[in-house]
């Protein structure tokens, strides 16, 4: 007998610094790294997960499509921020279909939009443990005008939007694909240009998310004002951190004064879930995001934390041709590529 070979889509990130491209494909190996590729976004085309710039944004998609040669059309995409809503919420026991039937009176209850703006979808998570005639729901709205947006930048772009995800569920998808998730709870945190999207996985099981608007912008506009430096001087000293004499301080102190911020919304988001999960301790943060690697942050979290902290690696379990790609290069962009290799694990129909 023979078997049809998965089709994954084609994972696209579209974030406010960077444009990330993956495609993964099914091997006699298991999965296998087929094209990756980053493209910077000039400042301002994408703000907070909006694009300003729909043209300009949409042709940097399409150019770095045809430079890695990719001929598959079908993509996933994600979004994030406060056009999404995710919560677990508690119903009775019921079938999909009866769900299905009643999700939309039951999300009214939960959504600060109105329910005539949004898409809906849900997944269920299993029976209550407090209460057996009960389960819990993992319920995602979207609203209709920005999943409309971003279907339609990925069509100026010629590619067909397939799917449409949010980012800490593509994160999960990626971890998941790499690591094992089962008897330990963990917290996905990515940190980008300008958000940090914040998953907890009890079992496995994505129980509690919050975004916040912090990110890697934060540290560049700093190094902009002290040092009187252009956006793209100031975006290298920040990867770089190198810088010498009397600048040094000031610079370390950028750095931990905003990993401490980083820190504090992390923590608090944590410490409410321990509010709601007591008996769930977490195993360890894992972060991601092309900030996750600012000096001194892995640091910081685990000493005010008290829980141990490592870096993304999206590509643990993917076979990766060193013929093909440099595995300096995949060792560097591992972070920043972990919502892209998430995306690009989504299965679509032939």
């Amino acid at each position: 007998m023979f078997f049809k070979k998965q089709k994954f889509a084609l994972g696209l990130d579209i974030g406010s610094h960077s444009i990330k491209v993956a495609e993964i494909t099914d091997s006699s190996h298991g999965l296998q790294l087929k094209n990756f590729g980053i493209a910077a976004v000039p400042a301002q085309a994408i703000v907070e997960g909006v694009v300003k710039e729909r043209a300009q944004v949409a042709d940097i998609i399409a150019a770095l499509v045809n430079n890695l040669k990719i001929t598959g059309k079908r993509t996933a995409a994600s979004i994030a921020g406060y056009s999404v809503i995710i919560k677990k919420i508690n119903m009775p026991l019921m079938s999909d279909k009866e769900l299905e039937d009643n999700i939309a009176v039951e999300a009214a209850q939960y959504i600060p939009f109105d329910i005539n703006d949004v898409y809906i979808d849900f997944q269920i998570l299993g029976a209550s443990v407090e209460k057996k005639d009960r389960m819990d729901v993992m319920l995602v709205a979207a609203k209709r005008e920005t999943i409309d947006e971003y279907s339609e930048l990925i069509r100026d772009a010629n590619l067909v939007p397939t799917i449409i995800d949010v980012d800490p569920f593509a994160l999960e998808n990626a971890y998941e694909a790499n690591y094992d998730t089962e008897n330990h709870n963990i917290a996905l945190v990515d940190i980008g240009a300008s958000k940090i999207n914040i998953n907890i996985l009890i079992n496995g099981v994505s129980t509690f998310t919050r975004d916040a608007s912090f990110g890697g912008d934060q540290i560049t506009d700093q190094i902009r004002s002290k040092f009187d430096l252009p956006y793209d001087q100031a975006e290298i000293l920040k990867i770089s951190g190198n810088v010498n004499g009397d600048k040094r301080p000031i610079l370390e102190e950028i750095f931990s004064s905003t990993c401490s911020l980083w820190t504090m919304e992390i923590r608090r988001a944590i410490d409410f879930y321990y509010a709601n999960y007591p008996d769930h301790s977490l195993a360890k943060i894992v972060l991601s995001g092309g900030s996750a690697k600012i000096a001194g942050l892995s640091d910081i979290l685990r000493l005010e934390t008290d829980i141990p902290v490592e870096i993304f690696d999206p590509f643990a379990r993917i076979d990766v041709d060193p013929d093909r790609f440099d595995p300096e290069y995949i060792r560097q962009v591992g972070p920043q590529a972990a919502i892209a290799i998430g995306l690009a694990l989504r299965s679509v129909e032939t």
